[in-house]
């Protein structure tokens, strides 16, 4: 492991993450039953590794949300604690901060206080705000830019407990330095179930997909990827796509669309100056291949958290944030919007005429 990239570790924190990875494993399945949003997910594995005798000393948890109250054992209101109480100097504990933070400023803040160490679980779209996701639009920017931020959005509980375990395994087991972020909703998903081994190694990575294109409709064909909440917005776009317009729809969930782009950069990097040796490959390109169908990524952030992508997509790319050109009243991720951007991308890239598209936007009332 890379000296730059990891973090002394004593016996004890290993111990402790491995004993709340072995709770969070144990119950992953009950957590399905009732209610499936990542926040749900995120508020059980903190009551139960709070209150289980095995993990309540062994684990840290910040509680500065709005939705989790202070009080049991193992819980804390600030994490300044951590670094002034007499037992600051022990052996460092797995910690999750659960917060409502808005800014970046505010985040960066939190992280400070910990060392820039540990998992932030953010809750701040669950609450009324001006902003998309009820975060100022300098936050995704900041967490895309902070290096030692690894920033997830997952969309269901099974995601979030995949980069929870994850996260645990990668800081306080293989003593690796920065900390995870993730944006926490709170609607479950009907159709969630649980992440198969190879899905939820692919989940940390950034992407996996969902749903496989039938390839019926002489190549109409369009790649959806979508984040958080977004990704009911992509589910939906695609059944219009197949039911009103024949067009074939691959699903990727893409929990991490900044870990996507990273991968990709650093393998790149590598090719470029090791032109002697075997190129490596990147986890889009495992994902997408060489293939040239059009992709349309959607998030609920602003645009320029999909962007990282387009230099990285072989085929016609289409990013969709909140901040993106859409007619007035319209959300720029709606299901709709969705549609008539992929039957665009079709259009221009030759593989549908466009009367199909001048018929959606009539019947989708956007003209």
């Amino acid at each position: 492991m890379n000296s730059a990239n990891s973090h002394s570790l004593a016996p004890q924190t290993r111990s402790a993450a491995l004993a709340c990875m072995e709770k969070i494993q144990a119950v992953a399945g009950l957590a399905l039953r009732g209610c499936c949003s990542p926040l749900f997910a995120m508020a059980d594995i903190v009551e139960r590794l709070t209150r289980d005798p095995s993990t309540s000393r062994r684990i840290s948890v910040v509680r500065a949300s709005k939705h989790m109250s202070c009080g049991q054992e193992g819980m804390l209101a600030s994490a300044w604690p951590m670094r002034f109480a007499a037992q600051a100097g022990a052996a460092e504990l797995p910690l999750i901060y659960m917060t409502s933070s808005e800014t970046s400023a505010e985040l960066s803040a939190l992280a400070s206080e910990s060392f820039q160490r540990g998992i932030f679980c953010n809750d701040i779209e669950t609450l009324p705000s001006r902003w998309p996701k009820g975060a100022h639009p300098w936050l995704p920017l900041w967490l895309l830019s902070n290096r030692k931020c690894q920033p997830f959005d997952p969309a269901d509980a099974a995601e979030a407990r995949a980069i929870t375990l994850h996260a645990l395994h990668s800081l306080y087991v293989e003593g690796r330095s920065g900390f995870y972020y993730m944006a926490l909703h709170d609607e479950s998903n009907e159709e969630v179930s649980e992440l198969s081994e190879a899905q939820a190694v692919a989940v940390v990575q950034g992407m996996y997909r969902i749903s496989d294109a039938v390839c019926s409709h002489e190549g109409r064909r369009v790649r959806l990827l979508g984040a958080g909440l977004a990704l009911r917005s992509v589910r939906q776009a695609a059944c219009l796509l197949r039911e009103h317009w024949d067009v074939d729809c691959e699903i990727w969930s893409c929990p991490s669309y900044t870990r996507v782009a990273r991968d990709a950069e650093a393998a790149r990097r590598w090719n470029r100056f090791h032109p002697t040796q075997p190129a490596r490959s990147w986890h889009l390109r495992d994902c997408l291949g060489e293939e040239q169908d059009a992709v349309v990524a959607v998030t609920g952030y602003p645009q320029a958290v999909v962007e990282q992508l387009r230099e990285h997509v072989p085929g016609r790319f289409v990013g969709l944030g909140a901040d993106s050109a859409a007619p007035q009243d319209t959300s720029a991720t709606s299901a709709n919007w969705i549609v008539i951007q992929a039957l665009t991308a079709l259009a221009e890239g030759g593989q549908l005429g466009y009367e199909p598209l001048k018929l959606a936007l009539q019947r989708y009332q956007f003209v």
